[in-house]
Parts: structure tokens; sequence; C-alpha cells
């Protein structure tokens, strides 16, 4: 009952973030920002779990740094992602004992690409001309393979997927899962041609239909690693839960593991199929 209620406060808020007009994209990379702060925080304390004892202040500001600077300065995100990582790299230096240099400064390092680069994917679709069907479409595609992997799993699920980083997890939740983006992906397409219909430009998906279905596919499996990753951190680390913030989903990083994987993967995904 904690999940249901968590996710239906949380659920419309992100909805409403994200369909808000251009004029609004700062308050949208504000709230994904915010995210990456805390998703960093909770990596930073798994980390001190395995000795490191990274400068978790300072981190959190490179962190809101960089998506300051992405936003000021978007075509110089790379370098600006470059920059604090070395700055990162001279505070672990010279601001810890000489023992805990590489630990310190991996764990920083480490946390900037994790959940501050690869979250910078979502602020870039959204900017793109049809952005908030973009993320629609991630979100529902990766909530929709998430809580269909979760029942089939739990019915059906016989054969491990990855029994040494998430014993519950197994080839018929992953299976069940692609075939529940698969349906959430064509529920869309569905809902923008009935909204096209009615001359209510909502939701756009210009391209095939074979194309999105088949990005559904690559965005859940993205997602699925993106679940399976964090696991093997947190088992690295010896805990359950990244956090306990968001009742019944653990911590912010728990919920958004799947993301850190998908939103790149579909932000590059446009990229080539823009090029090619």
């Amino acid at each position: 009952m904690k999940r249901v209620l968590t996710a239906a406060v949380l659920v419309p808020i992100v909805l409403v973030l994200v369909f808000l007009g251009a004029r609004w994209q700062w308050l949208f990379l504000l709230a994904v920002a915010a995210v990456a702060a805390l998703a960093g925080w909770e990596y930073l304390g798994m980390a001190q779990k395995t000795g490191a004892q990274p400068p978790r202040v300072a981190v959190l500001v490179s962190l809101l740094a960089l998506f300051l600077g992405s936003f000021e300065w978007p075509d110089w995100t790379p370098a600006i992602f470059g920059v604090l990582c070395l700055a990162l790299l001279v505070y672990c230096t010279f601001g810890a004992p000489v023992e805990r240099v590489m630990a310190n400064a991996s764990a920083s390092i480490f946390c900037m690409f994790y959940v501050g680069f690869t979250l910078l994917a979502l602020p870039s679709l959204h900017e793109q001309t049809n952005g908030p069907s973009l993320l629609a479409f991630l979100l529902c595609v990766v909530w929709a393979g998430d809580i269909t992997a979760l029942y089939v799993g739990r019915a059906w699920g016989r054969h491990k997927l990855a029994p040494a980083i998430s014993p519950g997890k197994s080839w018929e939740g992953a299976t069940g899962s692609v075939a529940g983006s698969l349906i959430a992906a064509g529920a869309l397409l569905g809902l923008a041609t009935l909204f096209q219909a009615h001359d209510l430009v909502v939701l756009s998906y210009p391209d095939e239909t074979w194309y999105w279905l088949l990005l559904a596919v690559v965005v859940n499996v993205a997602a699925q690693v993106g679940d399976l990753a964090e696991s093997a951190l947190k088992r690295s680390a010896g805990v359950k839960d990244s956090g306990s913030l968001l009742p019944g989903h653990g911590g912010v990083l728990d919920r958004i593991d799947a993301l850190l994987v998908a939103a790149p993967v579909l932000w590059y995904a446009q990229v080539l199929h823009q090029r090619f």
C-alpha cells in the first residue's frame, strides 16, 4: 500500500513537469537536478559502506553546477563535466589521507557520471520538438516494464536471470517486462492517433510504428540493465536499499536506477535516428 500511495503522489507531479511549456524548461531542469542531488547523496552513502570517504558536499555542489552549466551553456556540457571531475580529483588528492585518495576520487567522479551526466539526457530530451512526448514514452515504457516484471516474475518466475546480483529477478519476469513495455508503447501510439483525430497536439510520434515498438524494446532492455547495475552496486556495498526517502520504494536511487541507463539510450537512439 505504501508503494501504491507513493506512486499515486509522485506520478502526477512528474507528468505535470513533463508537459510544462517550453518557458518552464528551467523548472523541469531544476527538478531533475534535485533528483540527481538526492540520488547522488544516497550513492555516496553507499560508497562509504565500502570504506571510501568521498566529499559529499563537494560532489553535490559539482552535480548542481553541472546542471546549471548545461542550462546556461548547453554546447559546453562535456567540457563542464570534465572540468568538474578534474576539480573533484584535485579536491580528493589534497583533501584526504593519501591511502584514501583513489577510493574517494573514484567514488566522487563515478557519482558525477552515474547520477549526473546520465540524467542530463532528460532535459536534453525535453528540449526536443516533441520532447514531452519522448519523455512520456520513456517513463511509460520503463514504468510498465517494471510493473509487469514484478507481477509476472512473482507468478511464473522459475529461471533466475542474475542470481548473484538480484536473486528475485527471473527470465520470465524479464520477458514479461519487454511485453509490458511494448503494450505501453502501443497504447501511447494509439492515444496519440486519437488526440490527433480530435486536433489535440498532446502526443506526437511522427515515425513509423515499427520504429517506436523497436525503440520500446531497446529502452526496456536498457532499463533492466540499469536496474541490475544498481542492484550490483548495492550488493557490493552490503545494503538492501539506497535509502528510505520514498515509502515502499526505498531511496531515490532505487526509483530512478532504470532511467539512469534508459534515458541516455533513448537520447542517443534519437540522435542516431535523426542522423541516419
